[in-house]
């Protein structure tokens, strides 16, 4: 079983917000109000309170700064290390895809001509 508490100290990682105001909304009450909007496709306003996720805009306004911070990316390895120790990952289903890596090494040529392809 993944462990949301298990990450949580290690992959939260937030800067000085010190406003006036209520108290803020739990890391964790905003991942899942984040989850709950990604997952059911509804919108940030329509995040039922009754849920405890507080505000979706609450929600919405700490994505960014975590993305900035590398919470998501941490929270991916974390979980992929989690199902690997786990074994319940299928290798075999796996795919690389580097379409979105830029490739300088090709110079001059474009797609139509890759290396393997070019006259030489």
């Amino acid at each position: 079983m993944i462990s949301c508490g298990s990450f949580s100290s290690r992959c939260f990682r937030r800067g000085p917000m010190k406003a006036p105001g209520p108290r803020p909304v739990p890391d964790r009450q905003c991942l899942q109000g984040i989850l709950y909007v990604l997952h059911t496709g509804i919108g940030w306003e329509d995040l039922p309170q009754e849920l405890g996720f507080r505000s979706g805009m609450t929600c919405w306004r700490r994505i960014k700064p975590w993305i900035n911070a590398g919470v998501f990316d941490d929270l991916h390895r974390i979980l992929l290390a989690q199902l690997n120790a786990a074994n319940e990952i299928d290798w075999s289903r796996a795919v690389i895809d580097g379409s979105h890596i830029d490739t300088k090494e090709w110079g001059a040529r474009t797609l139509s001509s890759p290396p393997f392809l070019a006259p030489t």
